[in-house]
């Protein structure tokens, strides 16, 4: 993917300039908060750290906060272009550390050529971060500066230059020999580039069983062999005899090729002079040594990766740093040791072996992979990542006893590490979880389209329940055969064709003949597939139904209300939207059903939606929001509000709630606590229902689209059995989710 520098330079500078803010993670509001924040509040904290040094992990953010360190004199492919030039680099790789493994950094550019000056300057930060990332330093400066830091820090000091491509690549070439069923002991292995990386990528290749004898690295003067004198030690290390006079004698009958150099180095006949099933890692960017399309046409048995995203294999550093740190960060490791990062290097391998789920295929544009000679490593946005690789490398720590913090519940901190990112949550982890216990039949109206069909899979294939799709049988069937999967785990009606459409016709000509609905018009409206769903639904022949994925919302609401309509004694059907952020949850009622609801309806919607909060173990604390505090401002939408809550509080005492309140009042504890001690809420609510759908709809829309929340709905509840509307163009994982809410709801029922 090509960028202009126009865009490029609009990006860094449009708004706030650069790529990161500091934001506080407790609330400065007040002059109190203010006194808690720093003086004189301030002064117990550092009077406990002063008494117990480790206790700066308990009231400081050191725990989570890593240094990116650089003098500019090793930048991306653009050289030494100094410290301040080096640091959109720096602030960027702040903002993977943040996205891929929620850690916080703070970019450090030292304007120092001295090796010296560098390690001082580091080691004196050492009370301020619970990790170091060297970046971008030129060799061999880059070895100096990481040993002696190693040698006299107590924090990990981690320079991703070298290791991060010496961790994914070395996964990579793992995989790769076990593609072309190749002994690591016994390849050749030819390297172009002596820098930081390529000696990197050599030692990780030697913990992985290459014999250092089989190495061959070539740097701008040639082959480093044992009769040079301008090798430094770090080349020594690699000296091998004198046997190739080129690069391209080299590689004639080599195992591998490791590039780390700069492109167009190798040619098509260095490729074909080979041996059997060559494995090509290609890593100069932004270009490679060898063009991937050239190189696939001059051997068909290649198994290749570069360090390009539009290829496959790509080998980016990403997929490590991020989670190294983070598992180290954890278990609050003094240092990142060899075989945590062979732990990471396993991990990485073991990984990619796995299938691949359907979060990963979206992302890529609904490409599919499976292990083999074009996916031998996991993709950079691949989320199982952050919990595969860093267990095992604070697994690895402790086992090396350079963990100072160990886990106990492993399974816990997967699950932890899940929820931070929003990949996973616990509401999600929940209805899962229950889900499996009780599968359930659940039909999808819109059988044909590629992302239903995608997720009606994974539901099957994770035993959430046994998926049915309406519509051609033929075109859907030609569909699952295109996507390879099973069809024994799709079940598929036709309403043209279907032999229960005329039972289905006659029910709902019962349920409708007083609302104007003739047998005739029945029948033609069971050919309909939303109908049909849920007329399937309505006579026990399914036990929940999802849509909505390419239609208005009415299309979908409108026959679920008339077939299978509101559950026994309800008087409501309300749509929740369940709002995820910074590890709160929210749900938004109504957003999507009731355009302007009196006193008593607004009433019930709060009790409905309580009761629906409970499914998830969540306590249900509901807040009626206006414009205004607890008659604040009297008149009649007001008023509607208090009189609504007034209708709860004698239906269901036991459903904490008040109001009328302000939006920020009812999620801001230090509101109600400071102006409005009374409040039955205490601590923040987490039910917010709206005074109208306007309301309710836009706050949604607007978390959605304005803010990092994860946002699942709309949930409908107060429906006689589970349907669910999905919003149109949701993901496969969206459908998955409100798949396995829909399942639970039906075992309830």
């Amino acid at each position: 993917m090509s960028v202009t520098k126009e865009e490029a330079l609009k990006y860094h500078s449009e708004g706030r300039p650069g790529k990161i803010e500091v934001v506080a993670t407790k609330p400065c509001f007040t002059s109190r908060d203010l006194s808690l924040a720093y003086t004189p509040g301030v002064a117990e904290p550092c009077l406990e750290i002063e008494k117990n040094p480790d206790d700066i992990f308990k009231y400081t953010a050191k725990g989570n906060l890593v240094a990116v360190v650089s003098n500019g004199t090793a930048v991306l492919g653009l050289g030494a272009i100094g410290a301040g030039a080096g640091k959109p680099v720096m602030e960027g790789k702040g903002v993977l550390f943040k996205r891929f493994a929620d850690i916080d950094v703070f970019d450090i550019e030292l304007d120092s050529l001295d090796s010296k000056e560098i390690i001082r300057a580091v080691k004196m930060m050492e009370p301020t971060f619970g990790g170091i990332n060297l970046e971008d330093i030129k060799a061999p400066e880059c070895f100096e500066i990481e040993e002696e830091l190693k040698k006299i820090s107590n924090i990990p000091i981690f320079h991703d230059d070298q290791h991060g491509t010496a961790i994914i690549s070395c996964a990579a070439l793992i995989n790769a020999a076990e593609v072309a069923k190749k002994n690591l002991a016994e390849i050749r292995l030819v390297v172009s580039g002596a820098g930081a990386s390529a000696i990197a990528c050599c030692n990780m290749y030697l913990l992985a069983g290459v014999k250092r004898e089989n190495i061959f690295m070539f740097d701008s003067t040639g082959l480093i062999h044992k009769d040079r004198t301008d090798l430094n030690k770090y080349k020594m290390m690699y000296a091998n005899e004198n046997k190739y006079d080129s690069l391209v004698s080299a590689m004639v009958g080599a195992d591998v090729f490791v590039g780390l150099s700069k492109g167009n180095v190798v040619s098509k006949d260095m490729v074909k002079s080979m041996g059997d099933s060559p494995i090509i890692f290609a890593m100069a960017n932004p270009d490679p040594e060898i063009l991937y399309w050239d190189a696939k046409e001059a051997r068909e048995d290649l198994i290749m990766a570069t360090g390009r995203s539009d290829f496959p294999n790509q080998v980016n550093n990403v997929l490590g740093f991020p989670f190294i740190f983070r598992g180290a960060l954890d278990v609050r490791a003094t240092c990142i040791n060899e075989e945590m990062k062979m732990a990471a290097t396993k991990a990485l391998s073991e990984l990619a072996k796995e299938k691949v789920p359907d979060v990963v295929i979206g992302a890529y544009g609904g490409s599919d992979f499976s292990f083999g000679a074009d996916y031998i490593i996991p993709k950079p946005f691949d989320p199982r990542v952050l919990w595969k690789v860093a267990p095992a490398v604070a697994r690895a720590a402790m086992e090396t006893g350079v963990a100072q913090k160990p886990i106990e519940d492993w399974h816990a901190y997967e699950e932890e590490l899940q929820e931070r990112l929003g990949f996973s949550n616990r509401i999600v982890q929940l209805m899962s979880h229950k889900a499996r216990k009780s599968p359930k039949k659940i039909v999808y109206p819109e059988g044909n389209e590629e992302k239903i069909i995608r997720a009606a899979n994974a539901v099957a294939s994770d035993g959430l329940g046994s998926p049915i799709l309406i519509g051609n049988k033929e075109k859907i069937e030609a569909r699952i055969n295109e996507l390879n999967f099973d069809l024994a785990k799709f079940e598929i009606k036709d309403p043209e064709t279907c032999e229960r459409c005329e039972a289905y016709a006659q029910a709902f000509y019962a349920k409708r003949q007083r609302k104007g609905v003739t047998m005739d018009e029945a029948v033609k409206i069971m050919k309909e597939p939303n109908y049909y769903a849920s007329m399937m639904l309505c006579e026990g022949d399914a036990d929940a139904v999802i849509g909505g994925l390419t239609q208005h919302y009415p299309a979908m609401i409108r026959p679920a209300l008339q077939a299978v309509g509101k559950k026994k004694g309800g008087k409501v059907v309300a749509g929740v939207y369940i709002v995820m952020i910074k590890n709160k949850v929210y749900f938004f009622a109504d957003t999507t059903v009731n355009f302007d609801p009196d006193a008593e309806t607004l009433s019930e919607i709060a009790i409905v939606v309580a009761d629906a909060v409970k499914k998830f173990e969540i306590d249900p604390k509901v807040a009626m929001l206006s414009f205004s505090n607890f008659g604040s401002a009297q008149n009649e939408y007001s008023q509607k509000v208090q009189e609504a809550v007034r209708w709860v509080r004698a239906k269901r005492p036991d459903i904490v709630i008040d109001g009328e309140m302000q939006a920020d009042t009812a999620v801001v504890p230090e509101i109600v606590e400071k102006e409005f001690p009374f409040c039955a809420i205490k601590g923040g609510a987490n039910v917010l229902i709206f005074p109208n759908l306007s309301a309710g709809n836009i706050a949604y829309k607007l978390f959605e689209r304005l803010t990092d929340a994860t946002v699942i709905g709309p949930i409908l509840v107060g429906m006689n059995k589970p349907v669910h509307v999905l919003q149109r163009g949701a993901s496969v994982e969206d459908i998955i989710n409100m798949t396995a809410i829909a399942v639970v709801e039906a075992e309830e029922k």
